[in-house]
């Protein structure tokens, strides 16, 4: 569709500018008939004055001849109105080819000569100027002025250089004769004062101003140098003083040294800044005093001047929307300190909603204050510089389709991050086992969340991991109803349960960090092939240091059923012996322990002998 239009604009600017060329060669060409009408009438009318010259006063055919030459005459005035009509007309398509032989416009041509169009006359024009200005026996005086029929014509040593006509007057609404003196005194006055430009004294005088600036701005960029080298010095001298580390939640973001090397890189780009807008504002000074590169003055000067204007234009009218902006930004700043102050009441507990947690009020102020903020943004956007530019539109939708495919994977997290914060699933410092890892959390937001296990370890898991996973809480409850630790152990069944419960309790009841109330169970968890297998169970508080607990109760249960005599029978184990001597750990043997060997006694069978 774009290409389709694309083309259909061109044809109508190739028709349109057919067209305009078209009209404009009409007109000119009926001009040039207006003039040869004139031209005939003109010699048409000397012949008549001529005849009524012979004839007598009282001749009837000088009423005739007078008739005729007042026609003529009449005629001669309509075609000169035409003409001027005609011109007008032109004015609108036709705004004329400018005579520059040197820097400046000298005047305008708006018609071609013989062959010659506009521009090659222009072109011709300002060779012979140029061809002039370089004799060396010039003179202004050596220009004149001669008429040729209704022609003037501008020559010098018998070279012509330019002709003036009446359609040349017509334009400039002056007559022929007048046009032409004012074209011979311009003409005259540029080749002098383009030929006293280009004098070696004056030349000589740039020449020496140039050098004058150039060993200024030398002097200017050297100080500026020294400058920055001696800033930069006692920037480094004083550091300590003026410079503090940047610290944020006791992490240094950003040492001394690093800001005075960011500081050092900023003013080498200033200096080089200044340098350069310097040697740029020399620039038109130097081409100033040279009369020929003058022009240029102009030019560089409205490269800086032109956009500092069209910007401080462009902040004049943007003015209006900043206000409206500032206006609505102060708005939603009072609107959030009100919603932190609210949310600051819920989180400390002095403001309490019924059903709302302390622990939701810091995510719901968070999603208010997006919402909040993609609103704003919504209300500011029209007022922004460009909002209404179709390729400012172009590159919103383009960025918004990036992030929209881009996030989908961190979208899915957010959405998961705020599930878990209002299901209360867990919090900061809570021990948790989430899939396979277990730790206690650190760390929740609205994409992963942290685990610091035992070890040390630091795991990030997705949000969405999170909730596609069980997640078994430890501390919920352990610091009100406990936590209840457990684990197995095998006796043999030649040893009473009761006995068996008592030590396990014992054991338990050794460890500093099992509460003594309520007080430690033991269930009958199995009765295998070979042993009874029991599982001793405890409550403790502190639900992040179950691990150690867990071994110090491990522990217990070792030494206690040593102490005691009895000897556990798991984890499995294959020995050979004779099955008399029980196994104790050395130095835990009971007082009460005796061994007793195999008494083996053999007899001889008498069918044997025979």
């Amino acid at each position: 569709m774009k290409k389709i239009f694309s083309i259909f604009l061109l044809f109508s600017l190739t028709v349109g500018l057919l067209a305009q060329d078209t009209v404009q060669k009409n007109l000119e060409k009926r001009l040039i008939e207006f003039s040869q009408q004139r031209k005939e009438d003109s010699i048409k009318r000397i012949e008549l004055e001529n005849r009524l010259l012979t004839i007598q006063t009282n001749s009837k055919d000088k009423e005739g001849l007078l008739k005729e030459l007042n026609f003529l005459k009449s005629r001669d005035s309509l075609s000169l109105i035409r003409q001027k009509t005609k011109i007008d007309s032109l004015r609108k398509i036709n705004k004329g080819v400018p005579v520059i032989p040197f820097q400046d416009t000298l005047f305008m041509l708006y018609r071609g000569v013989g062959g010659f169009s506009t521009k090659e006359r222009a072109q011709a024009l300002e060779e012979k100027i140029r061809e002039l200005s370089k004799q060396y026996d010039f003179s202004k005086d050596s220009i004149k002025l001669s008429k040729d029929d209704n022609t003037f014509l501008i020559y010098s040593n018998k070279n012509m250089i330019s002709s003036i006509s009446l359609q040349d007057a017509l334009w400039e609404n002056t007559t022929p004769e007048a046009l032409a003196k004012k074209h011979l005194e311009i003409i005259g006055s540029a080749i002098e004062k383009h030929r006293a430009d280009v004098s070696l004294p004056t030349l000589a005088k740039g020449a020496f101003y140039a050098m004058i600036v150039l060993f200024v701005l030398g002097c200017l960029i050297h100080l500026i140098n020294k400058f920055n080298h001696w800033l930069k010095l006692k920037l480094y001298e004083k550091k300590d003083v003026v410079f503090a580390p940047l610290v944020k939640k006791n992490l240094k973001v950003l040492n001394i040294n690093k800001q005075i090397e960011y500081i050092w890189f900023g003013l080498g780009i200033i200096r080089w800044l200044v340098i350069i807008l310097l040697i740029y504002l020399a620039l038109p000074i130097l081409f100033n005093f040279f009369p020929t590169t003058q022009g240029y003055t102009v030019v560089l000067l409205d490269n800086i001047i032109e956009p500092l204007r069209k910007m401080a234009r462009a902040i004049i009218d943007y003015l209006p929307n900043l206000l409206t902006i500032l206006v609505i930004v102060t708005v939603f700043r009072f609107v959030f300190k009100f919603l932190k102050f609210i949310m600051m009441e819920l989180e400390d507990g002095r403001l309490t909603i019924n059903g709302f947690y302390k622990e939701w009020a810091k995510p719901t102020y968070q999603i208010f204050k997006v919402l909040l903020l993609i609103f704003m943004m919504i209300v500011i956007f029209p007022y922004l510089p460009g909002a209404k530019s179709p390729i400012f539109q172009g590159v919103s939708v383009f960025v918004g389709i990036l992030v929209t495919f881009g996030s989908a994977g961190a979208l899915g997290n957010i959405m998961a991050g705020l599930l878990l914060t209002y299901t209360r699933s867990f919090s900061n410092g809570d021990y948790v086992k989430i899939g396979d890892v277990t730790g206690e959390i650190i760390e929740r937001n609205l994409l992963v969340t942290r685990i610091r296990t035992i070890k040390n370890e630091i795991i990030s898991v997705p949000n969405s991991t999170v909730m596609n996973s069980h997640t078994l809480n430890y501390s919920t409850d352990a610091s009100k109803k406990g936590l209840i630790i457990y684990t197995e152990f095998a006796i043999g069944y030649d040893i009473a349960w009761e006995k068996v419960h008592e030590i396990a309790i014992k054991a338990a009841d050794n460890v500093p960090e099992i509460m003594k109330n309520p007080k430690p169970f033991v269930f009958q968890q199995k009765l295998d092939d070979f042993y009874v297998t029991y599982q001793i169970n405890a409550y403790i508080k502190h639900a992040n240091r179950q691990d150690f607990i867990y071994s110090d109760l491990r522990r217990e249960l070792i030494n206690e059923f040593n102490l005691a005599g009895i000897e556990l029978m798991s984890p499995h184990f294959m020995s050979v012996r004779s099955g008399a001597e029980a196994q104790y750990p050395e130095g835990q043997v009971p007082p009460t322990y005796k061994n007793y060997p195999f008494d083996i006694q053999m007899k001889k069978n008498n069918s044997d002998k025979n």
